[in-house]
């Protein structure tokens, strides 16, 4: 049985593609409904909302004053995308805030790469916004970014394919029922993008389960005599780097299948500054952390020395530095800032300082306590003692690396 791809009522046959993958049915709505009103009444709010959530009224501003044209099943025209993820404001006044600070030229040839029948492959060392750009993207897109495959060196073929209900599979035999879809055939059954991180974590056997699917548009399903045919409006996102231990390289087949979209550092640590500043105060605000307005000169320093340290040069380019083996990404750097913003909050009197950072930053760059600890030891005492205006955050940076 083939399921074809829509030509004339899309709608319907969407819905025939998704019988294929056990859709969702009467039961299924009222277990779902019952988990939701289960999670209302225990008063508790994500952790962490997922981006079509966090940022929906953005969205549907969006969506209200898009007049532009959009690919199948897409919720917004790709300038509205674009402008999702860089910012802007609307007619109606309503600000766009930015998700992804970098080259416009990157942002507008990931979008039109989706409006294509090519995926996605969005490249570049730990750190620099990926897996972010990826969720944003599927949020603008479908709005939906949960249909994600999490790539691991475990991750198996069914988590890219299809799994089964083993006591269905047991009790009757291989059937619609019985199969468990994963995320990206739900993507292309219902024409939504699905999303694989860390894709060259996957081992090289299961990553090239994706060549059928991207070349193709369909996913067989031998057991059955089926197959799934991917509906306009999918498609798919992967992120990788190349830095980790234990990545596997991409087949040439697999990899012509991809469009690659290089994300870079920070061009400058303006750029950095503001990113990290942003990043902060959106996660604080989700840890009902306060708001830390005089913390901008202590994320200016820890920005500076994540540049310096992985560059391996001081900022007026004068000093030449060893680099330690991390990676100190922007990534780690909101994270050692959001860090010292609870340490403020709840051991401090709310005002961030440099004690509140240093061990954090410690953290950071001593990976390897041999090593590292040499490189760390030698970049305070060439660099950050001699430092106008530093002085603080020398001593507590050697408080905490004694």
């Amino acid at each position: 049985m083939t399921v074809p791809v829509p030509s004339g009522d899309e709608s319907a046959e969407t819905a025939e593609t998704a019988e294929i993958c056990g859709g969702t049915d009467a039961a299924d709505t009222a277990k779902t409904a019952d988990v939701t009103q289960a999670a209302q009444a225990a008063g508790g709010e994500a952790l962490r909302p997922h981006a079509e959530d966090a940022f929906a009224d953005e969205l549907k501003a969006l969506a209200a004053a898009d007049d532009r044209p959009r690919p199948a099943r897409w919720r917004l025209s790709p300038w509205a995308v674009a402008t999702y993820l860089l910012g802007g404001t609307l007619p109606d006044g309503t600000v766009i805030t930015p998700k992804y600070v970098g080259p416009r030229r990157i942002v507008e040839v990931a979008v039109t790469t989706l409006a294509t029948d090519r995926a996605l492959l969005l490249l570049g060392v730990p750190g620099t916004a990926k897996t972010w750009v990826s969720e944003h993207l599927a949020a603008a897109v479908s709005g939906d970014s949960t249909l994600l495959v999490q790539g691991t060196a475990g991750t198996p073929e069914e988590a890219i394919r299809y799994g089964w209900n083993y006591a269905q599979l047991l009790a009757h035999g291989p059937s619609r029922e019985a199969l468990v879809p994963s995320p990206v055939m739900r993507a292309m059954a219902e024409g939504m993008t699905a999303r694989v991180e860390e894709l060259t974590r996957i081992p090289a056997d299961v990553q090239d389960t994706l060549i059928t699917v991207l070349s193709e548009k369909i996913l067989p399903i031998p057991e059955l005599g089926q197959e799934v045919q991917a509906v306009r409006g999918f498609n798919l996102i992967a992120t990788a780097n190349d830095r980790d231990r234990g990545v596997n390289e991409l087949s040439s087949a697999l990899r012509r299948r991809f469009n690659t979209v290089v994300l870079p550092l920070p061009a400058t640590a303006e750029e950095e500054v503001d990113i990290v500043a942003r990043r902060v105060a959106q996660i604080g605000r989700s840890l009902d952390l306060p708001p830390a307005p005089e913390g901008v000169a202590e994320i200016r320093r820890v920005v500076t020395v994540f540049r310096e340290l992985r560059g391996g040069t001081t900022e007026d380019g004068r000093t030449k530095l060893k680099s330690p083996s991390g990676t100190l990404s922007t990534a780690e750097a909101i994270s050692v800032v959001t860090g010292g913003l609870a340490l403020a909050a709840h051991f401090g009197d709310g005002v961030l300082r440099a004690g509140d950072v240093a061990a954090g930053i410690l953290g950071a760059v001593v990976r390897d306590p041999a090593a590292d600890r040499v490189i760390w030891q030698e970049y305070l005492e060439t660099v950050v003692r001699e430092r106008d205006g530093w002085k603080d955050f020398y001593r507590a940076c050697r408080e905490v690396s004694a």
